[in-house]
């Protein structure tokens, strides 16, 4: 990203562009959506802080959205835990035209709960590899593991991805 004079509108420039798929990065990492508005607040703000000395600032974001992310579940507190039955499944779909919709918040909460069932390291790789479109070495950058590992860990956590959803089918 291209430095300007002054360094506050890069960083509102950058995060007018890529604040969007941080947040979805986000809340594909923590599993829900306001612990992936706070997961990118804390690394925004980490970010400005350090705005300045930030060569590549996605991949510095990515890369801090997964070590912060982990960093957290360090921690004690486990916050709320969701419940295994979503009320909107038993609405009849086919009133007012909502079954597309709620076939769509299905098709996202089932994803959830799949990736949910994966390590935090494979989660990682999964979202870096296949949402964030980054390739087997930009990963492996990324998250400090050999690039053998990113392709073995993605392998394992497809076909447990597989599992997983097909268990829910």
């Amino acid at each position: 990203m291209a430095r300007t004079a002054d360094p506050d509108a890069a960083f509102a420039a950058f995060v007018r562009e890529h604040g969007p798929r941080l947040q979805h990065t986000a809340r594909l990492l923590t599993g829900n959506h306001h612990s992936g508005e706070d997961l990118v607040q804390t690394v925004l703000t980490k970010m400005y802080l350090r705005w300045s000395k930030i060569d590549a600032p996605l991949a510095y974001a990515n890369k801090a959205l997964v070590s912060t992310h982990v960093d957290g579940w360090r921690r004690f507190w486990r916050g709320e835990a969701p419940t295994e039955v979503m009320p909107e499944r038993s609405v009849d779909p086919t009133v007012g035209g909502l079954g597309d919709t709620y076939a769509a918040v299905d098709s996202r909460d089932e994803l959830r709960r799949a990736l949910s069932t994966l390590s935090r390291r494979d989660r990682a790789i999964i979202i870096l590899r296949f949402y964030a479109d980054q390739s087997e070495a930009q990963t492996a950058e990324t998250l400090g593991l050999p690039v053998g590992t990113v392709k073995s860990a993605t392998s394992r956590a497809l076909a447990a991805l597989r599992v997983a959803t097909e268990a829910t089918s």
